[in-house]
């Protein structure tokens, strides 16, 4: 049992002492094999509810899901849910058991399960218990259902998206049934709730095959977000480009760090593409005013997936700005910063910059160089503390009363102070600030 921490062993050992079967068992183990640290542990055991409940009567527990075997202990500090074996009734919500029934027997309980390398089970001596084939799978980097693959898409069509979002964490390739099954049930999606099929979908996004899975599983994913399939075959006929609309947002996916919100805005930034699409004379393609009407459409979007509001309103932001093309001087760069921060402007530079490397090598490297440009400049206005918003300016809302403004002309004039500075109009310094505040009040 070298492989299980004490505080899962104790609670192990506990329902041993009492006479029934107990194991550690799915992502802790397949975690544990793939020499991972498991985030949590979960145990199975012969133990039904009540019984589990007199097992841990001297230890702290709270009744999770009791009505389906779960009973969540706190171990050592740690919560551990431990599950009593079951076989799950009809799925006729496609999302959850109507009725389930609690069994003795733990091959009953693996072969309910969703993947062959989530029904592995350690035994009392870290050994393995695998009777799917898991442990093959973890070799062959594959993802397999445990049994019929369609049937365990129709009992929960989340596993769907826990296929895609496996695959796309663990670097594993979907077996050619589970993928086909995947594939045929997409449909069942809509059984799903928006903040289920949201959590999973930032999962998958910060994967290593996020960009490859959403390629080749494109169907699937316009089942989630169907905006997407109006981006599907747009061909860009424009000397900046060489893939159609949804190719390039898939390859700018896989050119950011792996962060959910980046990831996303990479996802929905050129969302609006096709609705803007206009061609000139010439047969070349246009896409005026796309970062506008692309960060309505993914509000619309994150609304409906249910994203908070403050991811909401941060990914819009970062979608109008993706195509605005900052001036190389510090008065524009230091306008931009001040409006939005020093680090909205970073990820600005991460976004146009996955943004271009999945362009074509039309004045690629140019773009890039101006980019490294803009970074250098945000690094001096930094380094020099450059007045860059309110609360560097060396004026403020008292010295503006003592010299005789009021009301709304005090927040006016604190704005015309900054933005003075900002364009270099100006010294920071009260007495110019306030010459010149008045003087621009009086133009």
């Amino acid at each position: 049992m070298s492989a299980i921490p004490g505080h899962v062993r104790d609670v192990l050992e506990k329902l041993n002492s009492a006479g029934f079967e107990a194991y550690p068992v799915g992502g802790c183990v397949r975690d544990s094999l793939l020499g991972k640290t498991p985030h949590d542990w979960d145990v199975c055991t012969a133990a039904y509810p009540d019984e589990m409940k007199e097992v841990f009567s001297d230890m702290r527990c709270i009744e999770t899901g009791l009505k389906h075997g779960t009973l969540t202990v706190l171990s050592g500090g740690e919560p551990i849910e431990v599950t009593t074996f079951r076989s799950d009734g009809d799925y006729t919500d496609h999302r959850r058991p109507d009725s389930v029934r609690f069994v003795r027997l733990l091959r009953e309980d693996l072969s309910r399960r969703d993947f062959t390398v989530n029904a592995l089970c350690f035994d009392t001596d870290g050994g393995v218990i695998d009777m799917f084939d898991g442990q093959g799978d973890l070799g062959r980097r594959l993802i397999r259902c445990v049994g019929d693959a369609g049937k365990r898409f129709e009992e929960d069509a989340l596993r769907i998206l826990r296929a895609l979002r496996f695959s796309s964490v663990l670097d594993f390739d979907i077996e050619h049934d589970t993928a086909k099954a995947l594939r045929e049930k997409a449909g069942l999606l809509k059984y799903v709730s928006a903040e289920r099929i949201f959590c999973e979908l930032k999962k998958l996004l910060t994967g290593s095959r996020a960009g490859r899975l959403l390629i080749e599983y494109r169907e699937v994913f316009a089942v989630i977000i169907p905006e997407l399939a109006e981006c599907f075959d747009v061909i860009q006929n424009n000397p900046h480009h060489m893939y159609d609309v949804y190719t390039h947002i898939c390859k700018s996916i896989d050119n950011i760090e792996p962060d959910e919100t980046l990831r996303l805005t990479m996802l929905l930034h050129d969302i609006a593409k096709p609705r803007c699409k206009t061609t000139d004379e010439n047969g070349i393609d246009h896409f005026k005013k796309h970062p506008f009407e692309g960060a309505k459409m993914a509000d619309e979007i994150l609304s409906r997936l249910r994203a908070d509001n403050e991811t909401r309103e941060l990914i819009c932001n970062y979608i109008t700005e993706h195509d605005n093309r900052l001036a190389e001087n510090e008065r524009s760069v230091g306008r931009f910063i001040s409006k939005h921060g020093y680090e909205f402007f970073d990820n600005y530079l991460k976004i146009r910059r996955a943004d271009t490397l999945a362009q074509s090598m039309y004045y690629r490297e140019e773009k890039l160089k101006d980019l490294d440009i803009l970074l250098e400049i945000r690094a001096a206005l930094e380094e020099k503390s450059a007045c860059l918003t309110l609360k560097d300016l060396d004026l403020n809302g008292h010295d503006l009363i003592a010299a005789g403004y009021s009301g709304k002309e005090i927040g006016t004039a604190l704005e015309m102070a900054l933005d003075g500075v900002i364009a270099g109009n100006v010294q920071n310094d009260k007495k110019e600030l306030i010459e010149y505040v008045s003087k621009q009040s009086h133009c």
